[in-house]
C-alpha cells in the first residue's frame, strides 16, 4: 500500500484499509443517516465515526448526488467551516478532508484546520482549485466525473470507459504537479456513480487493478450508491449497506487504502477479518 504527505511534511503510510466518515452538512444528500443539521449534530457524529475507527471524516456543505442544484459559495462556506474548526480541535489527530469543488471554500476550510482537498471535479470545476492545493500544501483526492452534478446522469457515454477514465485521471494527476501540487499528496477516485452508468460502474470496479500504475493512493467511494441498488433490487439507499460492505471488501483484496463510507463500524469490522484470516488480502 501507498502513502501521501500532509500538509505539515508528515507522511500518511498505509498498513491496512482505513475509513472515511461521511458527513454531509445539507439538507438535501442522497442517503438521510448522512446528513446533519448544523455544527453541533456534525460534530457528534464525528465522534461516533472516530469511535468506531475511522482515520479521516469527510465533510461537505453541497450535495453531489445526480440532478443536485448548487448551493452559494457562501452558504457552503458557513456550513462546512464551523464543522471543520470544531472537530480539528476536539479531535487534532482526526484527518479532516473538506469535499468541495469552489476554490474559495477549499482556502477557507484548510485555513478552519481541514487536512485535505477532496474535489469532484477533479480541478476541473474552477480554474483556481489547483492554485489553491499548491499554495496551502494539503493533498487532494482527483475523482473522475463526467459532467456537473445536475446533468452528470443525462445520457452519459464512454466508447472504452476503463481506458477514459485511467487517461482523465492521469492527465489531471499530471497536470496538478505541473502547477505545483507535490506529486505525493495526490490522491486519486475513480468517480463511481458520477456521470457513469451501471454498466461503467461495474467495468471500473472489475478493472480496478488498472489504475494501480499511476501510482497513486486510492479511494474507494461506493457507499450505498445506486449501482448497488440495481444490482441488489433495492430502491431505497437505507438497504444498500451489505452491498456497500461486499464492495469495500473487494476493494481491500484489490489493495486499496481508503474507502469513503457512511458506515464506518460495519465496513471498518468487514476489512479487519478479511486482513486476519487472508493474511496476503
Amino acid at each position: 500500500m501507498r502513502h501521501f504527505i500532509l500538509k505539515d511534511g508528515s507522511k500518511k503510510t498505509f498498513s491496512r484499509m482505513e475509513m472515511m466518515g461521511i458527513i454531509n452538512v445539507t439538507p438535501d444528500s442522497f442517503y438521510s443517516g448522512s446528513r446533519v443539521n448544523g455544527t453541533e449534530e456534525a460534530l457528534a457524529k464525528a465522534g461516533d465515526f472516530i469511535s468506531e475507527g475511522a482515520t479521516f471524516i469527510d465533510v461537505g456543505g453541497e450535495s453531489t448526488r445526480p440532478g443536485a442544484k448548487k448551493v452559494s459559495i457562501c452558504e457552503e462556506i458557513e456550513r462546512v467551516c464551523p464543522v471543520i474548526s470544531r472537530i480539528k480541535k476536539k479531535y487534532p489527530e482526526i484527518l479532516v478532508s473538506v469535499d468541495t469543488y469552489n476554490a474559495p471554500t477549499a482556502a477557507a476550510a484548510v485555513e478552519a484546520g481541514a487536512d485535505i482537498v477532496n474535489d469532484i471535479s477533479g480541478l476541473t470545476f474552477d480554474e483556481n482549485m489547483v492554485d489553491v492545493v499548491a499554495a496551502t500544501g494539503v493533498p487532494v483526492i482527483i475523482m473522475h466525473t463526467q459532467g456537473r452534478p445536475d446533468v452528470m446522469q443525462k445520457n452519459p457515454h464512454y466508447d472504452n470507459v476503463v481506458k477514459e477514465v485511467y487517461e482523465y485521471l492521469e492527465k489531471q494527476r499530471d497536470y496538478a504537479v505541473a502547477r505545483g501540487v507535490d506529486r505525493e499528496k495526490i490522491i486519486i477516485d475513480l468517480g463511481i456513480g458520477f456521470g457513469k452508468r451501471y454498466e461503467h460502474n461495474v467495468e471500473l470496479l472489475r478493472n480496478i487493478d488498472v489504475f494501480a500504475e499511476l501510482n497513486c493512493p486510492h479511494l474507494l467511494a461506493i457507499s450505498r450508491k445506486s449501482f448497488i441498488g440495481t444490482l441488489l433490487n433495492q430502491e431505497d439507499p437505507e438497504d444498500r449497506l451489505f452491498g456497500t460492505v461486499a464492495v469495500t471488501l473487494f476493494a481491500r483484496m484489490h489493495g486499496i487504502e481508503m474507502a469513503r463510507v457512511h458506515d464506518v463500524k460495519e465496513n471498518l469490522w468487514a476489512v479487519r477479518m478479511l486482513e486476519e484470516l487472508a493474511c496476503d488480502a
